[in-house]
């Protein structure tokens, strides 16, 4: 006795609803898991913005993570007038042609949690302020991550890059 196979058959009918069931069971679980995957990297997501603030008696430079993650800083170049910096020591000596007094803090390789911001920079002497508020020359560039290792690179515009990884030469590395 052959038996024939039909859609109509009841065993057909169920196999081919279970089929279609899996297959919409499939999809809804790989694009939970893209949705997911989303909404993970978008509550870790850093931003750095860069400012600087001055009055009468002081000057300083601010970074800031306005995200919703750690910053994870993996370097910093600065350059002015087209000129490579390598330290706060010499980029005051530049524009004042003075040893000039300052608090640092560390900027490169360092992670900045969500809501924190650290001075690079602090001056309390006025005349070197009054030189430093005129002379906006200075760039900073930072590159930073997230801990999934989405990568950016922001300077004083404020506008992050997305880049692959966070790579520079040793000479052109701000040292502090």
């Amino acid at each position: 006795m052959t038996t024939g196979y039909s859609l109509r058959n009841p065993e057909m009918i169920i196999a081919s609803s279970a089929l279609i069931v899996s297959l919409i069971t499939a999809f809804v679980s790989i694009y939970s898991a893209f949705i997911d995957r989303a909404y993970a990297l978008a509550s870790v997501w850093p931003r750095l913005e860069i400012s600087r603030s001055f009055g009468d008696n002081h000057f300083s430079y601010i970074v800031s993570n306005k995200g919703t993650g750690p910053a994870v800083i993996q370097y910093a170049q600065m350059t002015s007038d087209e000129q490579l910096i390598r330290s706060w020591p010499e980029y005051l000596h530049k524009i004042t042609g003075n040893k000039v007094d300052h608090v640092q803090s560390h900027i490169g390789e360092k992670v900045l949690s969500d809501g924190e911001q650290i001075r690079p920079l602090q001056i309390t002497d006025a005349e070197s302020v009054k030189m430093l508020a005129t002379h906006d020359s200075l760039n900073i560039a930072l590159c930073y991550c997230s801990i999934y290792h989405e990568c950016w690179l922001v300077d004083r515009a404020n506008q992050p890059r997305p880049i692959t990884q966070c790579t520079i030469d040793d000479k052109q590395r701000f040292l502090q």
